[in-house]
């Protein structure tokens, strides 16, 4: 049996769910959020570590850390996606695989959401699922990383 870890990184805002823009991200809560994170993951016997910041260089931390601890990363670095160079460089410079994920269709939103520095350096992009694009990005990447160990 697989014995996974993935580290979740959670970008900023995301602590507001439930009070920010419901119209975008519904009513549902951030401490929804991570229990459905982990519901899933212990469903497809993966141990995650979640985590969430304001903070530009605690994401690129995180990723940094993530190497030989973590067998894979989701991200979700919210209104990063569209400015962090650094963040897209801490990708490309720690050899693991990351699925970043967005709650919205950032491509239906407003034209300067169009842009994703970070999905250079992904293996997967998921947008517009919500909290279920957090499941497809587990179950992605159980079967990603199975086959390349």
């Amino acid at each position: 049996m697989l014995n996974m870890k993935i580290l979740v990184i959670n970008g900023p805002n995301l602590n507001l769910l439930g009070l920010r823009e419901p119209d975008v991200y519904g009513m549902a809560t951030y401490d929804d959020l991570t229990s459905y994170i982990q519901k899933t993951a212990n469903e497809l016997d993966i141990s995650v570590k979640i985590v969430q910041t304001n903070h530009e260089g605690d994401i690129v931390d995180h990723i940094q850390q993530a190497f030989g601890r973590f067998d894979a990363i989701i991200l979700n670095p919210a209104a990063y996606t569209h400015t962090s160079i650094a963040i897209l460089d801490a990708l490309k410079a720690v050899p693991v695989p990351a699925v970043e994920v967005h709650l919205s269709d950032i491509y239906e939103r407003e034209a300067f959401r169009h842009v994703s520095y970070p999905s250079a350096a992904c293996v997967k992009s998921i947008v517009g699922k919500g909290f279920l694009g957090y499941g497809e990005a587990l179950a992605f990447l159980k079967e990603y990383v199975s086959n390349i160990k």
